[in-house]
């Protein structure tokens, strides 16, 4: 298969992932404090942490590409994700056989990169810390990671750590229209700021959901978007919240019900937004505190896996009684 075939079967985030730091869209004082590491030769071992999506592996394999050619590339870095081994005996396998080994043509430092670094075992963390010590002449390691807290102090202060915040709406825009303007796609306003809203500064999530979209519905808009990723539309929240507010018990309960049937909608999904909107509406303190006390048992309730059916009717119920609160002091 020829290259360009293959390139266009590739999912998006592939297909226009950054390969070399210029093109990072983000986190410029980090890609700054890289590059006079690099220029200087001085890489630290470093440790990335991070929501998803906001170019933590994008970075290190950009750092990759510029430090070695195509051809030194799978000899001088050791890439592992959480879908490898990673227990102690991987860390005592390959990843000491490879940074205890130095290559013959080429000076300088390999690279190691462990994806996903808080999926691993305390006691391979532990086994980590000596081979990091041991072979920095030959070896850098770079961790990512969602939750700092998951990996063991030791490690972290034997790195430089970087902290990837979520995106910003004016970074993810130009991005997303280079690539709607590449693949063609036609996407409206409304759809873009759909597409910003749920990514909620994740990159990734907001390309796959742009590749979904488009290849389910000829326009990318509003009601597509939230139709192909499942998610209830701002309108229907709003429909919701005033049936709960300003109608009787059953008719809110069977109204919502046959939306939430029709439309396929999951109650937890619901309850996110419902929960955002209780903090935009001008509701007395006592009525707001006890509408998210309610709506925190329920997501319990939920999360522990009860009944939709049930748990949807406590939600109406919470709603119904702060109305009568708000009756009252009135």
């Amino acid at each position: 298969m020829s290259k360009e075939a293959t390139s266009t079967n590739l999912p998006w985030v592939e297909k226009y992932r950054p390969n070399k730091l210029e093109e990072l869209i983000a986190h410029t004082d980090i890609i700054n404090t890289i590059n006079k590491f690099m220029k200087a030769d001085r890489l630290p071992h470093l440790l990335f942490y991070g929501p998803p999506g906001t170019g933590k592996t994008s970075t290190i394999l950009a750092c990759a590409k510029q430090l070695y050619s195509p051809k030194e590339f799978t000899s001088m870095v050791l890439e592992l994700n959480a879908s490898d081994d990673r227990g102690i005996g991987i860390v005592r396998g390959p990843i000491l056989s490879f940074s205890s080994t130095r290559t013959i043509f080429r000076s300088g430092f390999k690279l190691v990169i462990l994806d996903e670094a808080d999926a691993m075992t305390n006691d391979a963390q532990n086994a980590l810390r000596r081979v990091i010590e041991k072979y920095t002449e030959n070896v850098r390691f770079c961790m990512i990671c969602n939750y700092l807290s998951k990996i063991i102090p030791a490690l972290q202060s034997r790195c430089t750590r970087f902290r990837f915040g979520p995106l910003d709406q004016d970074q993810m825009i130009p991005r997303l229209r280079h690539v709607i303007n590449e693949e063609r796609v036609e996407v409206t306003e409304d759809g873009m700021t759909a597409l910003i809203t749920l990514a909620t500064g994740d990159m990734r999530k907001s390309l796959n959901m742009l590749q979904s979209t488009s290849m389910a519905y000829d326009v990318v808009n509003e009601e597509n978007v939230y139709m192909c990723t499942g998610h209830p539309l701002t309108t229907d929240i709003e429909q919701m919240l005033n049936w709960m507010l300003n109608t009787d018990f059953l008719s809110a309960y069977n109204n919502i019900l046959n939306l939430k049937t029709l439309k396929g909608l999951a109650l937890q999904d619901i309850l996110t937004e419902v929960h955002t909107y209780v903090h935009k509406v001008e509701f007395p303190a006592n009525v707001r505190v006890h509408l998210l006390e309610k709506m925190a048992d329920v997501e319990y309730r939920l999360a522990s896996g009860t009944n939709e059916k049930i748990q949807l009717g406590s939600l109406v119920a919470a709603f119904q009684i702060a109305r009568d609160l708000i009756m009252q002091q009135a």
